[in-house]
């Protein structure tokens, strides 16, 4: 299964999203490979910095090749995570081509919701050559204990694309596992942040089953 974090804006918390729920696959005992296809390779710096060694390969693909190039890079793997770049058209394109599920991280911003039509758009166009091609919105460091959560997800009711239950809230805790290359589960695997990751994770096995 491929699984693609993008959005046209930047700064949404693709790259973090996308560790977590690769770290969490392959915690699970999954053959995981990661895709990095950001030129700024924030992906590539988090694995470098990991002192025990990577639970995933992450290879730098920042190309509008991605589509053509993942069956030969993915033939010993379960599953791919692709973390997207922004505003790159033709490589965001080309990881769409490339996925099974394309998840698109939203702040609870209205920025966020007014930039998300350009990601959504590449996804419809997609849908012509894959009609199978899932997606979702994953509402990002939502503010503990505010309703704003619930107001973006009325917000994006207004976009063909589903927006998936789980939540993730913005905790200290995922800046600091990653100055340390590490997620969440790594540190505290009964903390709250490592409960949302497993959850969302969870999600997406249960959206491609259906």
């Amino acid at each position: 299964m491929v699984i693609s974090f993008l959005n046209q804006k930047g700064g949404v918390g693709k790259t973090t999203l996308a560790v977590h729920v690769a770290t969490a696959l392959a915690l699970r005992g999954e053959r995981v490979l990661f895709i990095d296809a950001d030129q700024q390779g924030s992906a590539l710096d988090w694995g470098a910095m990991r002192e025990s060694g990577g639970l995933f390969p992450i290879v730098g693909l920042p190309k509008p090749t991605i589509h053509r190039d993942l069956p030969k890079l993915a033939v010993d793997y379960q599953h791919v995570i692709i973390d997207g770049p922004p505003r790159v058209y033709e490589v965001a394109r080309s990881a769409i081509l490339a996925s099974d599920i394309v998840l698109i991280p939203v702040q609870p911003s209205p920025y966020d919701i007014w930039a998300a039509k350009e990601i959504v758009d590449l996804i419809q166009e997609a849908t012509h050559f894959n009609e199978n091609l899932k997606s979702g919105f994953v509402i990002n460091r939502k503010i503990v204990n505010t309703a704003i959560g619930r107001d973006v997800s009325e917000a994006l009711s207004s976009y063909e694309v589903p927006v998936l239950a789980t939540q993730i809230c913005q905790r200290v805790a995922f800046a600091e596992s990653a100055a340390q290359g590490l997620t969440v589960m790594e540190l505290d695997k009964n903390s709250l942040a490592s409960q949302e990751i497993e959850a969302l994770t969870d999600q997406i096995l249960q959206q491609k089953s259906e």
